[in-house]
């Protein structure tokens, strides 16, 4: 690799290019795992060389399995799809989208001067409607996803017959069982690229709406920090919270029940399950069932559970994520926090009321500033982007969480299918394939089936499974490059900076040599000042070590680590803007937060005493 040029202040001007970066030892066939389309090509240096690249560990913070692409793929292909052919976003079109050494990075497109400008009119128009009409197409969005879940769950991948049944004979159906195995993986596929169209189909607008209010304060208000704007649509009712509020309500009901006593005996509250209807999670709530009153505990437990506990301690979007309606010992390891927390008197609600009236007030002194025409303008921006921001969060949970879970389970079926087979050594080895590579190891299944043969698979694919598992452990084994290439002289693409915390300050200070040490900066994401010892967290197997009173470190969070957040003091993340699932949690939590720091995870350590001001996006290190 050729060395990055570096100022006497260690600072390099550049990041290195994706076609020198060296491979690690032992992976050197790393491109193999994955598709073409994903990569950046030799043929292609001089355009991939003339883009500035960032890691999205916001969203993909560890390396893939070849299986898995099929999330940033679908990702970069929807948002630009409502971008550029649905709503005609004038500044911006898609998002590039490159896998490399196992980690996903983007790099944006933005639509050139004079398109944009032609745009103008008929994005007004069309995302006029959509604004216009925002509840009864919001309405017409859930019925759609719910509707989507619904198809994805009634899939299964049966076991095929000894032979058709003879009612089919009678019938004259002419189809076997694996004309319906080949269909539902082509049909699991297709509901999944659907549901990634849903996840962007109001998400953009919702960004923009908030980037208008967002630019007309910064002239309107000059000076106005970040997070000023921000408080103007904190204490919303969100659904993405619902699954934290009914875990409360829960630990609130067993109190009121006396069954406290139940829920914090020493239990693993992350352990993983024993089995289906064994292990510290279902032990527990078989426990729970012969108590006194303890049916009335579990009737709540079960309304909760549909649909709230669709949810994973991950971000939905890595097949391996842990569900809590399949482990119960996750949700009841939040649960037995929450108890503990009543029993010493804490209050466990989000501060709705508090951040309701600070909402009130620096809406209104801000107000005050404006004359009467400006100030009704103001009101109605302020009004639209307190409309349409729920939906910001709230897709997560229908989208990432439930209808990804669904897929992901969906997913292990087949691949334990074809395990039985002798395919794979493992259950969930299909996910070393890519998905079109499935296809053909599924019509090998279905073609030595029917032809009452042996398929090539079982011969064929063991050692390659093992040998693209081995690739994978190398890769991530190495964190990733930040960003790819020379960063441009100023950053202005506004979802890069509002969603990702790609701001030009912050793309220098990861430029800086990690091993210089220093105090940290990033995005002021959450107002508030607090010292601790610090905690870093790399995944959400890890969250049962966050003691109480520690700051959490992270490449990034999830907002399913909410429950969590009771337990800390502050959170400080390698990326992330403004409007990033961590800064938005963090407010409506009231912790202060600090975002895309860039190298905060690595840089620090787990018990390092920090103060983080998330109002400054600062994180100073006191030893």
């Amino acid at each position: 690799m050729a060395t990055q040029p570096r100022t006497t202040s260690g600072t390099r001007r550049t990041f290195p290019s994706p076609h020198e970066l060296p491979t690690p030892a032992g992976a050197e066939d790393w491109r193999s795992l994955y598709p073409y389309s994903v990569l950046f090509q030799p043929e292609r240096r001089t355009a991939d060389e003339a883009a500035f690249w960032f890691c999205d560990s916001q969203h993909w913070p560890t390396v893939l399995k070849p299986f898995e692409t099929i999330g940033p793929e679908l990702a970069a292909k929807c948002l630009g799809q409502f971008n550029t052919r649905h709503f005609l976003v004038p500044p911006a079109s898609g998002m590039e989208c490159r896998v490399h050494l196992g980690y996903v990075y983007l790099s944006p497109i933005s639509a050139p001067p004079d398109e944009a400008a032609a745009r103008v009119p008929e994005f007004l128009r069309r995302a006029g409607y959509y604004f216009e009409h925002w509840d009864a197409l919001l309405d017409n969005w859930k019925r759609k996803v719910l509707a989507t879940i619904r198809e994805l769950e009634a899939i299964r991948f049966a076991e095929l017959p000894d032979a058709q049944p003879y009612e089919e004979i009678e019938r004259g159906i002419g189809l076997d069982a694996a004309d319906s195995l080949l269909g539902d993986y082509d049909r699991l596929l297709t509901l999944c690229h659907r549901a990634w169209q849903y996840h962007f189909e109001f998400l953009n607008l919702g960004y923009s709406a908030y980037l208008d209010l967002f630019q007309a304060c910064r002239q309107w208000f000059p000076g106005i920090p970040d997070q000023g704007i921000a408080a103007m649509v904190q204490g919303v009712d969100m659904e993405l919270f619902r699954p934290d509020d009914e875990l409360k309500r829960l630990a609130e009901l067993a109190v009121e029940l006396g069954l406290e006593e139940l829920l914090t005996s020493p239990t693993p509250g992350f352990a993983r399950t024993e089995g289906p209807t064994s292990g510290p999670g279902h032990d527990t709530l078989a426990a729970i069932a012969r108590a006194p009153r303890g049916r009335v505990w579990l009737d709540a437990w079960e309304a909760a559970r549909d649909p709230w506990f669709n949810f994973t301690s991950g971000n939905g979007l890595y097949s391996d994520d842990r569900y809590w309606r399949d482990e119960p010992a996750l949700p009841l390891g939040y649960i037995r926090d929450y108890v503990r927390r009543l029993r010493r008197g804490e209050c466990i609600g989000r501060r709705l009321a508090e951040l309701v009236s600070e909402r009130v007030r620096i809406t209104g002194e801000y107000a005050a500033l404006l004359d009467p025409g400006r100030r009704a303008d103001f009101e109605a921006k302020l009004r639209l982007a307190r409309q349409v921001y729920p939906y910001v969060e709230n897709h997560n949970f229908y989208i990432e969480h439930w209808a990804m879970g669904v897929f992901w389970r969906k997913v292990r079926q087949l691949s334990a299918l074809l395990q039985r087979a002798g395919f794979w050594p493992g259950e969930n080895d299909m996910l070393y394939l890519t998905r079109d590579e499935v296809r053909g190891a599924l019509f090998d299944f279905a073609a030595a089936w029917a032809q009452g043969s042996a398929p090539i698979g079982p011969a064929y694919w063991p050692p390659e499974v093992e040998r693209r598992r081995r690739l994978v452990g190398i890769l991530a084994a190495r964190r990733p490059q930040p960003a790819l290439n020379r960063p441009p002289e100023a950053v202005t693409e506004p979802f890069s900076i509002m969603l990702w915390g790609i701001t030009s300050e912050r793309v220098r200070s990861w430029l800086t040599d990690p091993t210089m040490g220093g105090d940290l900066t990033g995005m002021a994401a959450s107002p508030g000042c607090a010292d601790g010892r610090a905690r870093i967290v790399h995944s959400p197997a890890e969250l049962d070590l966050v003691q109480d009173g520690e700051i959490l470190i992270a490449p990034v969070t999830s907002p399913s680590w909410a429950p969590v957040f009771g337990r800390i003091r502050a959170v400080v993340t390698d990326i992330g803007g403004v409007m990033s699932h961590a800064a938005i949690v963090c407010r409506e939590y009231s912790l202060p937060a600090v975002t895309g720091t860039g190298t905060a995870s690595t840089r620090i350590r787990t018990g390092q005493r920090i103060r983080v001001d998330g109002m400054a996006g600062t994180v100073t290190l006191l030893d």
